[in-house]
């Protein structure tokens, strides 16, 4: 027994996906090739964005930011899970672990927060286009972009640190990577106290982005029903739908697993919620947001040489 920064144990111990031995090298494969579309996409986005002065708008600097916070979330917990599934080595220091923590709930908890800044960003372009360029001015988006990443980084050294202090009995992770319900899980003592504190920082960071999400594009919906034309109808909903798909997959799964009672928490079922917010929706963000994009399209061409100025 000792608090989560001892070192009674050296190190922690990673189930993983060892508890099914003959998938694990059908996941090594599936999760490698999500883990390098992930890689290539996002980092597409980035550079695209960059290198063309037609996406360099409040839209896409958004998305530029979301694309590097998905190449670090996953690049966060992906590397140990192959590591992991290859069977090299299940184990994992505390202080690799504490970080990993840390980071994990840092990158994620900015994730959520941005999603919503993106939701209202689409709100003020869809419903009040003439006041638009007003509404997100630069300094504007800058200051909500450095926001999503504090608050995210506050409401990690809050969870950690509640979680520092608690006395842990046992060194074995029933996870792929160190997830805070896990060690809610092997606390020694009574933790509803601390559950409280915690449920509290994940509501805010959780339920209110997602409330702001599910408004903005509530506006959006009514604001595209006016519209005369059945095309423009049909385009803004396909947009809107898949964005409220990719979002629904990272705000659904991660609510099951941060708003649920420990007692209640499946360690088995958490394991594959967790690869749809650490691995899927990564993968799909880019292609999402972009998939349908002339403007993407029409940079990505241009890159590659095939576009012209004039495009």
């Amino acid at each position: 027994m000792g608090t989560f920064n001892s070192s009674s144990y050296g190190a922690f111990f990673l189930v993983g996906f060892s508890d099914w031995p003959d998938l694990e090298l059908v996941f090594f494969i599936v999760i490698s090739i999500f883990y390098s579309l992930t890689l290539v996409g996002n980092s597409s986005i980035i550079a695209l964005s960059q290198l063309d002065l037609r996406l360099q708008t409040p839209m896409y600097f958004f998305l530029s930011h979301l694309s590097f916070l998905d190449l670090c979330y996953t690049t966060s917990t992906v590397p140990q899970l192959l590591i992991n599934l290859h069977g090299l080595d299940r184990t994992i220091s505390y202080g690799r672990c504490v970080a990993q923590l840390l980071i994990f709930l840092a990158l994620a908890s900015t994730e959520c927060v941005l999603l919503g800044v993106m939701a209202f960003d689409r709100y003020a372009a869809v419903c009040h286009p003439l006041h638009y360029t007003t509404i997100m001015h630069p300094q504007r988006c800058h200051a909500l972009a450095i926001s999503s990443w504090v608050g995210g980084l506050v409401n990690s050294l809050i969870q950690t640190g509640l979680m520092m202090v608690m006395p842990l009995c046992g060194h074995r992770l029933n996870h792929f990577f160190c997830e805070m319900p896990i060690f809610l899980k092997l606390a020694c003592e009574e933790t509803k106290r601390t559950e409280a504190k915690m449920f509290v920082a994940r509501t805010i960071v959780l339920v209110c982005p997602a409330a702001l999400i599910l408004g903005s594009y509530a506006c959006i919906t009514r604001a595209v029903l006016k519209v005369k034309s059945a095309a423009g109808r049909r385009k803004a909903f396909g947009t809107c739908g898949s964005h409220i798909l990719v979002v629904s997959l990272f705000y659904g799964s991660a609510i099951y697993t941060y708003l649920q009672p420990t007692h209640t928490y499946s360690e088995s079922e958490g394991k594959f919620v967790a690869v749809f917010y650490t691995i899927v929706t990564p993968m799909l963000n880019p292609l999402i947001y972009t998939l349908r994009n002339k403007d993407v399209k029409g940079a990505l061409w241009k890159v590659l040489g095939r576009g012209t100025d004039s495009e």
